[in-house]
């Protein structure tokens, strides 16, 4: 019987997700007849993962610490097999500026944007109106502020003394529409979901991790040539990244710009979250997998130098 240690909590702002997305993940394996370690992750990491001796590590943490190389480190240094993303791609996916970079250089259609430091963001516009403010290195749309078309003053809250998210926004043009997502699977991608926030003008926090927060539109009703552009640039980017395991790629697109309308991706999220509410399960779902199948592959997949 293989034993998994499934990685959740942490430090991070996304842990009461990751705490949801790990026992989520635990119960699914259980019921599949692995031995699970349930483990809330904390600076003592590294003495409990020695001590324990897992077979396997499921990596189930979001944020810093989690999905940004630092823990996929210690499980190299461990000699653990974990699921997703390895040290280079977790970084590399997270540092939303240099992510676009990659990105832009595979082919991959990213919006026009640049890093600003907060303080000056406040201060005066960063770009022309509509826009988007992001913290660098954050996930689940946490400290994104949308700029819109017409507002005189830049926003303020960016610039005040308890602002969390760290000194460095990547400022980018804001593409209106449709807000669409993908996934891959090792080598396979999935069908794509429009998701339409039902009380939030975008996919914030509220709508991506509240029960009703957001309706799931799969498959997703585009143009049959956009559909399939947007699967294979989220295989283009799982790959120009140098991701493994399971992935996800958001993207935007405009349909009011022309033919093929104006298409952009967001990011890459090396660890997509796994609870009730979550994209990745219901397009594993589509595609004839079940949860507990889903986290089974993941756990077979691990490996070290990811």
């Amino acid at each position: 019987m293989k034993h998994v240690a499934v990685l959740m909590g942490g430090w991070s702002a996304e842990r009461p997700v990751s705490l949801n997305s790990g026992r989520g993940c635990a119960d699914a394996l259980e019921t599949r007849g692995y031995r699970v370690s349930r483990i809330d992750v904390d600076r003592d990491i590294a003495s409990i993962l020695a001590r324990l001796k897992p077979d396997v590590a499921f990596n189930a943490l979001h944020g810093r610490g989690g999905e940004d190389g630092a823990i996929q480190g210690l499980l190299e240094i461990l000699r653990i097999p974990y699921t997703h993303s390895g040290v280079l791609a977790s970084a590399l996916a997270v540092q939303k500026d240099l992510a676009k970079l990659v990105l832009q250089a595979a082919g991959v259609p990213v919006a026009p944007g640049r890093v600003v430091d907060r303080h000056e963001a406040a201060l005066r516009h960063a770009m022309e109106p509509p826009y988007v403010l992001k913290p660098i290195d954050e996930g689940s749309s946490l400290g994104v502020v949308i700029v819109k078309e017409g507002r005189a003053h830049p926003p303020q809250e960016v610039g005040r003394a308890d602002w969390p998210y760290g000194d460095r926004l990547l400022a980018e043009h804001f593409v209106d529409g449709k807000e669409l997502t993908c996934a891959v699977m090792g080598d396979r991608v999935f069908d794509i979901v429009e998701i339409q926030p039902v009380s939030e003008a975008f996919y914030g926090y509220d709508a991506k991790y509240a029960k009703g927060g957001s309706v799931h539109v799969l498959p997703a009703k585009i143009k049959p040539k956009i559909y399939h552009e947007v699967q294979e640039l989220t295989l283009r980017a799982h790959r120009a990244l140098g991701c493994r395991g399971v992935s996800r790629a958001d993207f935007r697109l405009d349909e009011s710009k022309g033919e093929s309308g104006e298409l952009v991706c967001l990011e890459v999220n090396t660890q997509p979250g796994m609870t009730e509410t979550s994209l990745v399960p219901d397009m594993a779902a589509y595609a004839g997998l079940s949860f507990g199948e889903l986290v089974e592959w993941m756990v077979e997949d691990a490996s070290c130098n990811r």
